[in-house]
């Protein structure tokens, strides 16, 4: 029987095949689940449509997490397709193009409340509005980075906002644990996802950490969609409000 035989899953974030939110999905159908996939914008509607579409049982809505009615109506979606949901994979972050590069200490007020409020209260956003489907427990994950708790050069805002995903994390496990809802973030290295190219350097970056980390290379998007479908799964019943960290080793390196 495979792990996650008759589990609903969402998965918020997926904008091409290189996608976190694409990897993780893959391994989660691999091993019998079935999910719906949410889309921002409509340039981004026939990709998702496509791929989703190589899975069993998929289900394709619209949500702009900005927009509190387009998740109401994307979690209506859900419950009218399946009935629930077992587990949520949350991999959605934006902050202005500006605000990645040059200091931290320019970040103007927009900027800053755009990135916390995309980056990291979407995350208590999505889980609040799913916990009527989440009647047998579940999982839900999400998707951080070692700039949360170090400074990475032009991440900025984003590493601020990564800090309250974190914070979120622990908090939303202490509320949702009599729920039997586990909730955990995985820090990923750093991947070339359309996402990450808009941070200035980040060729560099990934050759830097390439070369520094332990395994002398950086981590592959399946890898991180591998540890999300073992969070997802029973093997991890007893974890959460923990930040895992997969990234080769890097974050555990000093001078």
């Amino acid at each position: 029987m495979a792990m996650l035989d008759n589990k609903i899953g969402l998965v918020l974030g997926v904008a091409n095949k290189r996608s976190i939110a694409w990897a993780c999905a893959k391994a989660c159908a691999a091993e019998g689940a079935r999910m719906a996939f949410t889309y921002q914008a409509e340039r981004l509607k026939e990709t998702v449509d496509e791929l989703a579409g190589t899975l069993n049982d998929s289900l394709v809505v619209p949500c702009d997490v900005s927009e509190q009615e387009t998740l109401d109506a994307a979690i209506d979606a859900v419950k009218q397709r399946y009935g629930r949901l077992d587990f949520i994979v949350h991999s959605i972050a934006f902050a202005p193009k500006e605000a990645l590069e040059g200091e931290f200490v320019n970040t103007s007020r927009d900027a800053f409340r755009m990135a916390l409020e995309i980056s990291a209260y979407s995350l208590t956003q999505v889980a609040r509005a799913a916990l009527p489907l989440m009647t047998e427990g579940g999982s839900i994950v999400t998707m951080s980075y070692y700039g949360a708790e170090k400074v990475v050069m032009n991440y900025n805002v984003m590493g601020v906002a990564k800090s309250a995903l974190e914070s979120s994390t622990r908090y939303l496990a202490a509320d949702l644990g009599k729920d039997n809802i586990r909730v955990n973030a995985i820090s990923a290295g750093p991947i070339n996802t359309l996402s990450a190219r808009g941070v200035r350097g980040m060729g560099s970056l990934l050759g830097y950490v390439g070369e520094r980390s332990p395994l002398k290379r950086n981590v592959t998007a399946d890898e991180v969609g591998n540890t999300a479908l073992f969070l997802i799964s029973d093997l991890a019943s007893g974890i959460t409000g923990e930040t895992i960290y997969v990234d080769c080793g890097y974050h555990i390196m000093g001078i």
